[in-house]
């Protein structure tokens, strides 16, 4: 479990922990340590159901569901594990003699204490989806009013643009673009959580992930990122193929510097980036095309980096005019080498090949 995960579940068991106390003050329930031990394991059980790990194949099904169907089968759900969640944590205390409570009493909840925690659970489950909305970062800078006033710091961009994705729709139909581009996005957020960085945007096919300069640069983490997405997407190559007949590849490109991050939006907010670095960055990813290259990134950004990870190759492709810009940017294209990644994929070159066929027999965007 990472340490992000920890920090997540350690959380919400003390979030829970504070209702369940508060829970034992308002109703007189005995010693506050009971409510805090009900608080923290509901709390931990209820999100876990909301998130899909407890009854998985549950929570799958309701989400095939019309609106108000879902809203009560999910609820119905959640009352269910509330109360399960109560009747085991209170056969547990009574067991440990912390409750001076019959066995009956300890496992069967009061209605009061079973409606508490259903608000209570509702309340942070929609926190959550909020969170889940706009970004665990945005979110912490919201709530702490980081970007009331705009700042002027340093960040590394990556931008990921989805490759066919243009020509995929136009053939199979936007619904179907729609499933593709949800599970593309759902693949790579492990990779990108796995290196320390932030999704602050989807645009259509395109992905746009950050750093703090400093995080970015140290061990190389943000190109560690492209190739770790890289190298995720290919180990699924049999299961996209059969889904979808294309292996999802992204164009990619990496630069950096100085922006001014401000927090905008008046019924919507949202953390937003200005500055000429972002247009840079758009116009670097629109040079993939042009030089026929998967992965590229600024000198400036490069210069700047301790070491590269093992297994990556640089080779300058020389100053070049971006698209919209008078000022000439000396650019660099990264790639893997190909025997570490067939290695480190499992991967021999006849099932390579069979991807590559089969994604461009439906053309590139």
């Amino acid at each position: 479990m990472s340490s992000t995960t920890s920090t997540f579940w350690a959380v919400i068991a003390a979030t829970g922990a504070f209702f369940g106390a508060l829970y034992g003050t308002l109703f007189h329930e005995g010693p506050a340590l009971l409510g805090i031990a009900y608080g923290a394991c509901i709390s931990v059980l209820a999100i876990s159901y909301e998130r899909g790990i407890i009854l998985p194949r549950y929570s799958q099904c309701l989400r095939r569901l019309p609106t108000l169907a879902y809203l009560a089968a999910a609820e119905l759900g959640l009352l269910a594990v509330v109360v399960v969640g109560m009747a085991v944590v209170g056969s547990l205390i009574w067991t440990l003699g912390l409750a001076d409570k019959t066995l009956m009493e300890a496992v069967a909840p009061r209605p009061e204490a079973v409606l508490y925690a259903l608000v209570v659970t509702a309340f942070l489950g929609s926190v959550l989806r909020v969170r889940d909305l706009i970004g665990s970062a945005a979110f912490s800078s919201l709530i702490l009013g980081r970007y009331h006033h705009p700042v002027s710091e340093e960040r590394v961009f990556l931008f990921l643009d989805l490759v066919g994705s243009t020509t995929y729709a136009e053939a199979h139909g936007d619904f179907a673009a729609q499933e593709l581009l949800r599970d593309v996005f759902a693949a790579i957020a492990e990779p990108v959580r796995r290196h320390r960085g932030q999704i602050d945007d989807y645009i259509g096919d395109q992905v746009i992930v950050s750093w703090p300069l400093q995080r970015g640069l140290e061990r190389a983490r943000c190109v560690g990122c492209v190739f770790a997405i890289r190298r995720a997407l290919d180990a699924e190559r049999r299961d996209w193929i059969a889904r979808f007949g294309i292996v999802p590849e992204f164009r990619a490109a990496l630069h950096g510097g100085s922006v001014v991050t401000a927090e905008v939006g008046v019924d919507r907010h949202k953390i937003a980036y200005f500055g000429d670095v972002m247009n840079a960055t758009s116009r670097l990813e629109g040079l993939c095309r042009q030089t026929g290259q998967s992965v590229l990134i600024s000198e400036a950004l490069l210069a700047r980096m301790p070491a590269l990870p093992d297994g990556i190759e640089v080779e300058a492709l020389g100053r070049h005019v971006l698209r919209g810009r008078t000022r000439t940017m000396a650019v660099h294209a990264l790639r893997e080498r190909r025997n570490l990644a067939l290695i480190r994929d499992g991967v021999g070159p006849v099932h390579r090949q069979h991807a590559s066929l089969g994604f461009r027999a439906l053309g590139r965007s």
